[in-house]
């Protein structure tokens, strides 16, 4: 009888560990994994605004220097520019003399 109660009693401990899953925590380590590779991914994105941003700066740092390039050409003195086809003489400027 005692052998009997025992294995019945050892059945019943197996069968009840067997039965309880481990759902939560797979779920947990699911979950954290999702949240590293969420992360990784933020990474990655804010690398890539951070490159467009100087790229952007780049481009406004040339687009400045062009602008201030063409202001300087467009002031330049008009003696160093050629004289208008069909000018008169009186109005036209007499070369620099060196």
């Amino acid at each position: 009888m005692r052998k009997t109660l025992a294995y019945s009693l050892m059945l019943a401990a197996t069968l009840g560990l067997a039965a309880c899953d481990k759902k939560s925590e797979d779920k947990a380590q699911d979950a954290a994994s999702h949240r590293e590779e969420a992360q990784e991914k933020m990474d990655s994105a804010q690398d890539k605004m951070n490159d467009a941003a100087k790229e952007n700066a780049k481009a406004n740092e040339a687009a400045a220097e062009s602008n201030k390039a063409a202001a300087q050409e467009a002031s330049k003195p008009e003696s160093a520019m050629p004289a208008a086809p069909g000018a008169t003489p009186d109005t036209q400027v007499p070369p620099a003399k060196n």
